[in-house]
Formats: structure tokens, sequence, C-alpha cells
């Protein structure tokens, strides 16, 4: 899909982005949701689901998702990590094997990994596309996240990670649902950082070589995962400062 398609479809389909400021002063208790920034689905060949070649627009959301990750651990501010991880048994239609349990696949990427050790980070494992969902206790019905904004009183979610369209939507979505029926006080806003976000690219001519695989654009579909988040209630931004902005 040319650049011109994608241009006009921006326009038909805007998505308003604006800037999110964190200075600690005052500010809604702010908590960062990782989504999947695993080896799976950004470190180059490392599985099915992984990029065959360098990408740009996840190597970016790594970076950025990294800088974000480190200042809100810096700052002791609550932090919550899916890794998307499935049991080689269980098969995750319609895609193939990815992120299988107790493979690099299913793992945080190494620039990362330091938040497994970090106090200050939730992680957890979810064996569905949607991080609401996988954070049910099978046994109970607990929700780990739902806890976990509860008892950091949390009012503002900052999310990130990948794929905007797929993990990310449905992620958001969920939240936001629950939110509006009252299963997650304190919460109030849902934010997602459109830089710190990415999806994967699957161009036409790749597709139709392949059996019961459909396209997807990576910059179309990025953008109208930002766009469907936004009608779902959420608000999007391209910039998260902590301190002043800069001045133009």
């Amino acid at each position: 899909m040319g650049s011109p398609t994608i241009d006009l479809l921006k326009m038909e389909l805007p998505v308003e982005e604006g800037r999110l400021h964190l200075n600690g002063d005052g500010v809604k208790t702010t908590g960062l949701v990782l989504i999947d920034v695993v080896n799976g689905f950004c470190t180059v060949g490392a599985g099915n689901l992984a990029p065959k070649v360098a990408d740009k627009q996840i190597s970016e959301m790594v970076e950025e998702s990294v800088r974000i990750a480190r200042l809100f651990c810096e700052k002791k501010w609550p932090v919550f990590a899916f890794l998307d991880t499935h049991h080689p048994d269980i098969p995750e239609h319609p895609y193939p094997p990815h992120c299988i349990l107790g493979t690099d696949e299913a793992n945080l990427v190494p620039a990362l990994q330091w938040l497994e050790n970090d106090p200050n980070a939730t992680l957890r494992r979810k064996d569905c596309i949607d991080g609401f969902l996988g954070s049910i206790d099978k046994h109970d019905g607990s929700n780990v996240f739902v806890d976990w904004v509860r008892n950091n009183d949390i009012k503002l979610l900052l999310v990130v990670g990948i794929c905007t369209d797929i993990c990310v939507l449905d992620f958001v979505s969920s939240a936001l649902s629950a939110r509006n029926r009252g299963f997650l006080s304190p919460l109030e806003d849902v934010v997602v950082y459109s830089r710190a976000c990415a999806t994967y690219d699957l161009p036409l001519h790749i597709a139709n070589t392949l059996k019961d695989t459909i396209a997807h654009p990576q910059e179309l579909m990025h953008h109208i995962g930002l766009y469907m988040a936004q009608g779902r209630g959420a608000k999007v931004v391209s910039e998260v400062a902590f301190g002043a902005f800069p001045q133009p």
C-alpha cells in the first residue's frame, strides 16, 4: 500500500495526539503498562512472529519503552509488564506457535531484562491476546492486574508495547470497559503512547504466498490501532515528558 493511500486514510480517520507531562507534583498516580516487549515479537529472527530483518518502528518502540520504564522505576512509580507466553500444546489460532514457555522468545528483550529484578515492577505471563483476561486466575477468578491498579491507587495508565492493533488495543479496550463498569476503581484515564507502540509488517505480495494469511501493512495497522483505541475512549499521545517540555 503506497503512502498516498495511507495519508488519505489518515485524513479520513484522524488520531488526535497530545502530550503527556509527568512531573510528580500533584499529578494523578500513574502506572506504566508494557505489553509483550519480548524477544518473540521484537528481536530479529527470534521466532515465527519476530521481525525477519531490523524493523525501524519496532526498534524505536523498544528504545522508547526502555526509556520510559527506567524513568518510572527511578521515580519508584508502579510498572506492570505483560509477557506473551504459551504452552507448546495449546495453540493460539490463527497464529503459528510463538513465545513458547521456557524459550527465550517468551522473555523480555535484553534491554528490559533488568525489570525482572526490579522491586517496582510486576511481571505477568499471559497466554492470550488480551492481557486483562490473561490476568485472571483460572482457579479463584482473581485478577492480578485489577489488584495492582487498586493496591497502587492508580488513576492514570500509560500503555506501551506491541502490537498496537492487537494486544495493545485488546488490553486498552478491556481496561476501559472495566473502568466504565466500576471494576477498576480508582482508574480514570488510559493513555496510549504512540511512539512506544508498534506492530508487525506483512505486505500483500508476501501474504499472498502464504496459506490462510492476510496482509498486515505496518504503518496503516499501527494507525488503525491508535484510531480504534481513541474511539474506545483512550487518550493518545505522541510525546511523554518528565519535567518541563523542551521549548521549540
